[in-house]
């Protein structure tokens, strides 16, 4: 019986989410122009929770900034994102996040993620889709004086702050990213 209430939970979860597939003619705006909009708001709130991740800013090779990563799950989980990569501050292109778990896992939530690059190398691996993160694993909560305690790991180095939600986990899997170069 409880099987049966949590999977009808599940589905109407999914069930409510809005589905876009392809152009949709009344939608205005520019959507890339929106999402640069958030990720300098996701980049202030990071600054704003803990002032210390300004080095990392500006030390960093290079980094990428995902406004909402939507997660969810009940026994197999996802999680899905769009972000904006940089190159020594400059914008240089986006980025897809995606993220498949396994294991116990319930509820659904969503939060912003920063990666940090350290050098070249790291960052190419990133680049070239080579770069694959254990679920959650190294991942730092953004909170005052975290960033100062943090460092990177295999050049890596990652942040996270919750929006909302909640969600139930002791899974593994990992995340795995796309570049899209600025232009094309």
């Amino acid at each position: 019986m409880l099987n049966k209430t949590l999977l009808s939970l599940f589905l109407s979860l999914f069930a409510a989410m809005p589905v876009q597939a392809g152009w949709n003619p009344f939608k205005s705006g520019n959507t890339s122009a929106v999402r640069h909009k958030e990720v300098r708001a996701t980049i202030a709130r990071f600054k704003a929770r803990d002032p210390s991740m300004k080095v990392y800013f500006r030390k960093a090779y290079g980094y990428a900034v995902f406004p909402t990563v939507g997660k969810g799950g009940m026994g197999i989980g996802g999680a899905y994102g769009k972000g904006e990569v940089f190159r020594h501050g400059r914008f240089i292109g986006t980025a897809t996040l995606t993220q498949v778990t396994i294991g116990f896992q319930f509820g659904g939530q969503a939060y912003s993620e920063i990666i940090f690059f350290k050098d070249r190398r790291a960052f190419k691996r990133f680049i070239d889709g080579k770069l694959k993160l254990s679920a959650q694993a190294s991942a730092v909560a953004a909170t005052a004086g975290a960033a100062a305690n943090a460092d990177y790991s295999d050049g890596v180095a990652i942040f996270t702050i919750t929006k909302g939600g909640l969600m139930y986990e002791a899974s593994v899997g990992g995340q795995k990213f796309r570049f899209y170069p600025a232009g094309k």
